[in-house]
This record gives structure tokens, C-alpha cells and sequence, in this order.
């Protein structure tokens, strides 16, 4: 039984069965989200949401008996434990205002296909690998933002209220331009004052305008230049890093484990070869 389940688990036909589930899985979770469709086939959604369960509990039990006699090695693999809590999840009591819940747990399942697929979970892999990296990299672009935006309320909080009134919108409008999202209608309302530029509708919040060509386009292109093309490089960069360990570190293991069969098969011979130089010692002693 543990070994045809251990063949069941390595066979590529039933890892291609719970890939086809997974993205089942995925499609029922977007039809729920037009509600007069699901409403009206909510039976046969439901049935189909059953199936895709059966299907993921197979695969739990199965690779659960293949590691028999020690099944806890099942959950030494953080995808198996995230498997386990998928399923184990669809058989908690949910109702009434936790269905919310549970259509969450639904839509994590298509998380599942990261696992299916080994090049996306190499992926997964570069990026939580360059996580600490990119700690110290936001680090650094959080004193950026903070130096930019108490520089913000100290030059324009007085021309422009709705982007630099005070230390957190000026973060905020700082993360604005950063994203390149209309940054120049910001640093246009700074350069020609808020009576001249952007203020259409508001300007009984534009008491003080000051006009501030050069200061303002300094400020501005300087932060864009430094945040976005700097920091965004720095980011990737950080990340290509990762990618190249987590493929480094697959072919070493895949190499590994080539090596680790073919050295069991020459370990077993050498074994055998002893075993009979041994026994026949044992005869000629005898003798």
C-alpha cells in the first residue's frame, strides 16, 4: 500500500489531475463572484466545489501513506502544510456571516498551483529568499520618503494644503510621484503657487501661494530620478540575486538527487561485493 501510493504521488498523470483540480478550483471561485449566475447554478457549483475537495484529500492521503512509517515527514514541507490547512479549513463549521471565510479559503486553493508548477515556485522562492535584501532596501527608501517629506511640509505645507500639509499626506503624495502617477501636476502647483495651477474648486484652501519655479523642479526630479530609477533598479537587482541562488540551489538538488540514486545503487554493490568476499573467507576458514 505505501509503495503504490509513493508511485501514485510521484506519477506525473495524478500530479496532472491536482494541477486540472487546482485550476477547476479557480474558475469556481471567479464564477461565485457574479451573483445572479451562481445563485442560479449554485448546485451544480456546489457539486463541482465537492469534487475539487475530494481531490485534494486524495492527495493529502496519499502522499500522507507514502511516507509511512513516518508520516510526519509529510509536514517537514511548508506546501504540504499549506495543502493540509486548505483542506483541513473546508471541513470547519462555517455559516451565516463566516461565509465570507470560506469563500477566502476557496480562493487560496488556486494558490496550490504555484506548487504544481516547479518554475513558479522557483519564483516563490527568489522572492522570499530576497526578502531580508530588500528589508534593508525599503530601509532606505523609507528615509528617503522621510527626509523628501519633512522637506515637502518645510518648503510647500503653506502653497499646497492637499499634498503637504503635514508629515503623513506628504508621504503619501511622495509615494504618489514615486509611482509616476500625475506627479507633474504636483510639482506644477509648487512651481507656478496654487492660484495658478491645480487648485480649480479648492481654492479656499489656497491662502498662501507661492510660486517656486526652480526649488520646486529640483525637488521633484531629484526624488523621481532617485526613488524610481535608483531604488526600483536596486529592487530587482535584489531580486535577479535570488532567482539566480533559488535556480542555483534547484540544479544542486536535482543534481543531488541523481547522485544520491546512483550512489545507492554503487553502495549497494560494494555491500554485496563485501558480503561474498566475506563468506568465502568463512568457507575457506571452515575448510
Amino acid at each position: 500500500m505505501v509503495q503504490l501510493c509513493k508511485k501514485i504521488a510521484e506519477a506525473k498523470w495524478f500530479q496532472n489531475a491536482v494541477t486540472i483540480a487546482i485550476l477547476v478550483a479557480g474558475v469556481l471561485v471567479g464564477m461565485a463572484t457574479y451573483t445572479e449566475f451562481a445563485a442560479e447554478n449554485e448546485a451544480i457549483l456546489e457539486i463541482f466545489n465537492k469534487i475539487v475537495l475530494v481531490i485534494f484529500i486524495i492527495e493529502v492521503l496519499v502522499k500522507l501513506i507514502a511516507e509511512f512509517p513516518k508520516p510526519w515527514l509529510y509536514f517537514k514541507d511548508a506546501w504540504n502544510v499549506f495543502d493540509f490547512i486548505i483542506v483541513a479549513a473546508a471541513f470547519m463549521p462555517f455559516g451565516g456571516s463566516s461565509i465570507a471565510i470560506l469563500r477566502l479559503l476557496r480562493l487560496l486553493r488556486v494558490l496550490k498551483l504555484i506548487k504544481a508548477l516547479p518554475k513558479l515556485q522557483m519564483l516563490v522562492g527568489a522572492l522570499l529568499k530576497s526578502i531580508p535584501s530588500m528589508g534593508y532596501v525599503s530601509i532606505l527608501l523609507l528615509l528617503l520618503f522621510y527626509i523628501y517629506a519633512v522637506a515637502g511640509v518645510f518648503f510647500f505645507g503653506e502653497n499646497d494644503p492637499i499634498h503637504f500639509e503635514n508629515l503623513q499626506t506628504s508621504m503619501l503624495s511622495l509615494f504618489r510621484v514615486v509611482t509616476l502617477e500625475d506627479w507633474t501636476d504636483v510639482m506644477y502647483i509648487n512651481m507656478f503657487g496654487c492660484e495658478n495651477y491645480g487648485y480649480d474648486g479648492n481654492m479656499d484652501l489656497c491662502t498662501m501661494s507661492t510660486a517656486n519655479p526652480g526649488g520646486s523642479a529640483f525637488f521633484f526630479v531629484s526624488f523621481v530620478l532617485i526613488g524610481t530609477m535608483i531604488f526600483l533598479n536596486l529592487f530587482i537587482g535584489v531580486i535577479m540575486t535570488g532567482m539566480d541562488e533559488a535556480k542555483a540551489e534547484m540544479a544542486a538538488a536535482d543534481e543531488l538527487e541523481k547522485k544520491g540514486s546512483n550512489i545507492t545503487v554503487d553502495d549497494l554493490q560494494v555491500k554485496l561485493e563485501e558480503m561474498q568476499a566475506m563468506i568465502t573467507q568463512l568457507k575457506k576458514s571452515d575448510d
